[in-house]
């Protein structure tokens, strides 16, 4: 699996809303930096992706305009505009920003190392 066959695969997994089917795409000592914190490991990753889940119904992520800024035999970086579409206390919402991710090649193949997603400025 390359890096881009794995955040692909990381897009479409985030959909089902369970972090057991994104976490074997992480890595252990992974860093989140989102709006709301900075989150280190699994079980911190896990809390923020659930609690966005509990509060944003139906939602849909989406990444779009993907620049590779690096690919190398051990790591590889990524910036994005990620997209969504949730229903917010019965009101439909949506949303865009912008995200990078890096990717470390473990023993058993790509991982995310680090995500970090914020608003668009301005």
């Amino acid at each position: 699996m390359t890096p881009q066959d794995l955040l692909k695969l990381y897009e479409s997994q985030i959909n089902l809303h369970r972090f057991d089917a994104v976490a074997p795409l992480i890595a252990a000592d992974a860093v989140f930096w989102f709006n709301d914190g900075s989150f280190v490991g699994h079980a911190a990753i896990s809390g923020a992706f659930k609690r966005t889940w509990a509060s944003m119904g139906d939602e849909i992520y989406w990444l779009s305009e993907l620049r590779w800024i690096a690919v190398g035999d051990m790591a590889a970086s990524c910036i994005y505009q990620f997209n969504w579409k949730a229903s917010i206390n019965g009101q439909e919402a949506s949303g865009i920003g912008r995200g990078t991710t890096v990717l470390r090649h473990e023993a058993d193949g790509w991982r995310i190392v680090h995500e970090h997603l914020s608003g668009i400025p301005g």
